[in-house]
Parts: structure tokens; sequence; C-alpha cells
């Protein structure tokens, strides 16, 4: 096998790998789509929360949009992550309009 032979060859075998990680780097679908809308959400709902549950954090309810209005989502609990605090999701004024930032845990 000549040596322009094997650098083909090698140049392959380098290339697939390269490009299996190229795609590691790209966002995934499953991720949450940035929701911005530009009537402000309802006043906070007063939900009560449960009696506390050990190895979870109370996520408290929210307006969600549901295409043409806002929706409420119950609070539910979430699973501790081990030195972290929740941060719940909220709505965030931008000028004329409002965006979802989804709740997440801080470290």
């Amino acid at each position: 096998m000549s040596v322009v032979q094997r650098l083909a060859k090698l140049r392959h075998v380098l290339i697939i790998p390269l490009a299996l990680t190229s795609l590691l780097g790209l966002p995934s679908i499953a991720q949450a789509e940035e929701i911005i809308i530009r009537e402000a959400p309802p006043p906070m709902r007063m939900e009560p929360v449960p009696m506390e549950r050990p190895g979870y954090a109370w996520d408290r309810g929210h307006w969600r949009w549901a295409g043409r209005g806002y929706e409420w989502q119950p609070g539910h609990w979430q699973p501790v992550m081990r030195g972290a605090r929740w941060e719940p999701g909220h709505w965030v004024p931008h000028g004329p309009t409002w965006a979802w930032e989804e709740g997440h845990w801080v470290r």
C-alpha cells in the first residue's frame, strides 16, 4: 500500500470521529424553545405550598403560554440536586414583550 493510499485511509478514519464529535455541540431538539409573548402574564395565583418532602424541592405553579393565551400550570415536586438550589421559572419583561425563563438548578 502506497503512502498516498495510507493517508487517504487515515483521513477517513479521522474524519468520522471528528464529525460525530462536532454533532455533540449542536443543540438538542428536546431543548425548550424560547417563548416570547407580547401579552403580560396574569398576576401569580396564591398556591398553598405542601408540607416539606425530603429529597424534593417545591416548584411553584406559574402561567404557561398555550398558543392563544395563558394557562395555569400547578406546582409540582422537583427531585433535589445536591449542592444546588432550585430557581423557579418566571416571565421576564423585555420592552414590549415577555420571555419565559425556564426553572433550573443553581450551584
